[in-house]
């Protein structure tokens, strides 16, 4: 007798971007366009549309707080997907209650500057991060710029350095098995852009073509979220984490292929989250 797969409920702990491009509202597209029933705790309001940020307002930690108790009281949360958390006592909040909850599937982006280049993570928020919150993780999906600030040191600027970097970042992570980090090279020039997924032992290059489109509003939330949504639909796979990766990937790409088809704002435009649906 054949059963119904459970669908998954993944939570998004961001901020939120009122243009739909980022942040919350992106997550909740790619959670359903992926199969995924999505929730959304807020930790950040910004003032926002496709070409700047002209405002940040953080929740009351206590209200933060009972958010995220209330949530994991009633919810079954598969995986969680952490984005913007502005400063280092949102960073520990949000870790605290985790661990309380011994929640699951948690991928961490460490989102710090927004498409239009202002800053989003308060520079006091970089140690909050590595020493709470990144330890807790399943997956860490940093860009190049990110990774810089993590460790402190200029980004890479090549594959060879990506390799390096994606070693030292996984040191920042637990040493047993489980934890990933995924380091995306969209920076780097070139027709190709290539990220790297690496578990401390095995380093696996992920290439594709890179999308000829200025609507790239919100790619890392995207993509974070799109791997959340999958984590627990993959968990039968020989490598589930690989596998959610990888067909996050390929779903990003569809997004950002026809992202064009969308017109929202005259500066970053969002990728299509529903490109797969919408005809």
């Amino acid at each position: 007798m054949s059963t119904t797969p459970r669908i998954p409920n993944a939570l998004s702990i961001a901020g939120i971007d009122p243009s739909g491009g980022a942040g919350i509202y992106a997550d909740l597209k790619a959670f359903s366009a992926l199969g995924a029933y999505g929730c959304g705790v807020v930790a950040a309001l910004t003032a926002q549309n496709t070409q700047a940020v002209t405002g940040v307002h953080t929740p009351p930690l206590d209200f933060l707080r009972l958010q995220i108790d209330t949530l994991f009281a009633d919810v079954r949360i598969d995986a969680t997907k952490i984005g913007m958390l502005a400063s280092a006592e949102v960073v520990a909040t949000v870790a605290d209650r985790l661990i309380h909850f011994d929640a699951q599937n948690i991928v961490l982006d460490p989102v710090m500057v927004a498409k239009s280049g202002d800053h989003l993570l308060a520079k006091s928020a970089v140690s909050m991060l590595k020493e709470a919150l990144i330890p807790r993780a399943l997956l860490i999906t940093p860009n190049l710029p990110e990774a810089g600030v993590l460790l402190n040191e200029r980004p890479p600027e090549t594959l060879r350095e990506m390799y390096r970097a994606a070693e030292r970042l996984r040191a920042l992570m637990p040493t047993r098995d489980g934890h990933w980090v995924l380091l995306k090279g969209g920076h780097l020039p070139g027709s190709e852009v290539v990220d790297l997924l690496f578990d401390g032992d095995r380093m696996v290059e992920l290439a594709g073509p890179r999308i000829d489109t200025k609507n790239t509003h919100g790619t890392g939330c995207t993509l974070s979220a799109a791997i959340a949504a999958l984590l627990p639909q993959r968990a039968g796979d020989v490598l589930p984490v690989e596998s959610a990766v990888r067909s996050a990937r390929d779903y990003l790409q569809g997004a950002l292929r026809n992202a064009d088809q969308l017109q929202v704002g005259s500066g970053h435009g969002p990728v299509h989250h529903f490109h797969a649906s919408w005809r």
